[in-house]
Parts: C-alpha cells; structure tokens; sequence
C-alpha cells in the first residue's frame, strides 16, 4: 500500500473523455471528494462497485459511504487510510464524433427495383447514460475511456448494424436514392432509433444520429440509366405546365385586349352619337355604294325592306344614296315605291316598320308611347297628354 494520502479527490481529465479513472488509491476517512456538474463518481473497492457520488463536495467519512463502512468498521480517532478506486463519469453530451460504413450497402432500390451499392457517413452525439454499465461493460480496468476509444469499440457494432438499418429504413419508408438528400433529416431520426436500444445496453446515451452523407454509384451503367428516366419524368412534367400557364396567359390576353377593343368602341359610339345597328346600316351604306347598282343587292343578300330601314336608321344621306341608286336602275321601280304604303321607324334600331306594327321587328322595342300618369296612347312626337295634360 502506497504511503502517500490524498486530501483531495476531483476530476482531471479533459471534455472528450467519457470516464476517467483517478490515479490515487489511498484515501483516509478525511479526504474531500469533488463532483462538478454532469459528473459522477463510483467507488470500487475488489472489483466491485460500491457507492456513487452526484454532483457536490463529501467528506469520506464511513457515514457518508454505506457500503464502504459496511466494509471498514474505523475506530473512533483512527485516522488510517483505506484502499479504494474511484473513477469519474463525464456525463456532458459529446458531439461531432464521426462515423460511416467500411464498405458498401447492397440494397434494392425501392422506386424502381434495381439493385444498387450505396455508403454513408456522418456525426453522431453520445453521452454516458448509466454509469454503472458503462465502467462494467467497457471500461474494466483502464484508465480511461475516450471518443476515440469508444468510437473504436463500438466500430464493429455499429458496423454489423448500420447496414442493415439503412437497407431497412430505405425501404421500410420508401426513399428512393434520388431523392435522399431532401429526406435526410427523416433517413437519420429511422437510423437514430434503430441505434438507442443498443446503445444503451452498453450505459451510452444516444442523443444524435446525423447522416450527412450518401456516396451514390455515378458512373455505374444501370444506375445512370435509372437516373436519367427519373429526372425526365419531372422535366416532363415541369414543361407541360409551363406549356398549360403560357396557353393560359395567351387566352387571358387576348380576352382583355377584345374587351379594351369593345369598351373603346362603345366609347366612340357614345361620343359620336350613334348605336350598334346605326354603324350596321353605315356599313350596308358603303357596300351598296360601291356596287352601285340594285341588281347587286342580291350578291349581297339584302332585301328592299332592310335598304328602306337603312336609309331611315342613317340619315337623309344614306336614305337619298339608295333612293338614287334604285331610281337609276329603274325609275317605275321607283314610282311603284313611292306608291307602297308608309312605314316608321324604330327609334332604337332605325328598322323601317309599318304604320300599324306595335313592336319593331327587329329589336322588339314598342312604337306605342303611353301617358306615364293616365295611361292614354300617345302620338309620336306628342309632349303633352291630350287625356290629362301630363308632360311628356
């Protein structure tokens, strides 16, 4: 037994070190025991483990150990010192500590049913979760136990079961290998909780499990074929939308400008002070005048009644344009027309009506104006009621 007696026992190591052994093993029941914050410290003594210490500062005296003074029965004033080990526990979190598969994955892809070799890598964050089954299953007589250390006890483990979890994952959830990358965060939270439980059989806490990334087969012949038929697919569809918007957008353009093109129109019509079937009979007007001739009506598929109407509808110099017109070809015609009986015309339209018709023939507006206060029939022109006297 070592002559030398420590006063005081605390951690020592560094923050990627998961359980660090302390290098004294003789204590007297004075000695001061320090755990600082997400540590803890576990006695040995023969191999097994007896008390542990949370976060605070003890004594060691036999009353604050239990199970050590069920062991050493100190006599008053015996300042004697024991043997013991203690190690502490660094329970911080530990991140950033790498991993990735030694060699590639054979899977079937389950998009389109091709076998495919893929890797994987990435970061994982582990702490000592029991600290118990931490120092009995991994540490046992060392010193200590770091990232690297750990990292290369579980290298093996974690070998034999990240393959199969991947394979499982992928298809278990249906992630095809082009479209991996944007369902990364879903492809490790399925590998993370795949890995607790067997982590923690050990006494390691899982906390993180990162797959940054997937090394894809480029190059291979069939993986590229896939590729291209899968990427096609979605060019195809992007560009029969593309093709339905700017068909869209063309119609909607079009609509608007006949739209503008009407409202100017009905604009112009406003302003100049003449309707729809008045342009209509300005049109008829310019094509009879360039026949010049009543024999060509007929090409033209206008009857003598309309060319009454439209000489009515548009005015003394349209009317006398087809008075000429049909008096040059055959002035008896003309006499004949002078004998037919009158007509009127439709205000609204400029259709010419007989004398005795109620509503025009052609937009079914009434001829017969009405006494807004008797109800007397009116004469055109009339101002006033002759019944009542009423103001027209």
């Amino acid at each position: 037994m070592s002559e030398k007696v420590v006063e005081v026992i605390k951690y020592e190591g560094d923050n990627t070190t998961f359980i660090w052994k302390h290098p004294c093993e003789d204590f007297n029941s004075l000695t001061q025991l320090i755990v600082h914050e997400s540590q803890e410290a576990v006695f040995f003594l023969n191999g097994q483990a007896l008390d542990l210490f949370g976060p605070g500062r003890y004594t060691l005296e036999t009353q604050n150990i239990p199970l050590i003074s069920k062991i050493f029965h100190r006599i008053t004033g015996d300042a004697r010192p024991f043997h013991a080990e203690v190690y502490f526990i660094n329970k911080a979190e530990q991140m950033a500590i790498k991993w990735g598969t030694d060699s590639k994955i054979q899977y079937l892809e389950p998009t389109y049913g091709f076998p495919l070799s893929i890797g994987a890598s990435g970061e994982m964050s582990l702490k000592a979760d029991d600290s118990r089954k931490l120092l009995v299953k991994l540490v046992g007589t060392e010193n200590a136990l770091n990232q690297q250390k750990l990292s290369s006890y579980f290298r093996g483990f974690l070998q034999a079961r990240i393959k199969s979890y991947i394979a499982k994952v992928l298809k278990e959830k249906s992630i095809s290998i082009f479209e991996i990358d944007e369902n990364l965060v879903l492809f490790s939270d399925a590998l993370k909780a795949l890995l607790i439980p067997d982590f923690r059989e050990y006494g390691v806490g899982l906390t993180q499990f990162l797959v940054t990334n997937v090394a894809r087969p480029e190059g291979d012949r069939q993986y590229e074929k896939f590729k291209e038929l899968h990427f096609r697919q979605y060019a195809d569809i992007a560009e029969a939308k593309l093709r339905q918007q700017t068909s869209v957008i063309d119609a909607e353009t079009e609509a608007r400008k006949t739209i503008i093109a009407s409202q100017a129109m009905a604009t112009k019509r406003a302003q100049e002070g003449y309707t729809y079937q008045q342009e209509r009979g300005f049109d008829v007007s310019e094509r009879i005048a360039e026949n010049q001739a009543v024999g060509q009506f007929s090409n033209l598929g206008i009857g003598l009644g309309t060319m009454a109407g439209v000489g009515g509808a548009v005015g003394g110099m349209v009317g006398g344009t087809i008075k000429n017109a049909m008096g040059s070809v055959n002035p008896a015609a003309g006499e004949q027309q002078n004998a037919q009986p009158q007509t009127k015309i439709c205000s609204n339209c400029g259709a010419a009506m007989p004398l005795n018709a109620k509503f025009c023939f052609e937009c079914g507006s009434p001829f017969e104006r009405k006494c807004p206060s008797c109800g007397t029939v009116l004469a055109d022109g009339a101002k006033f009621c002759p019944e009542c006297g009423q103001k027209i």
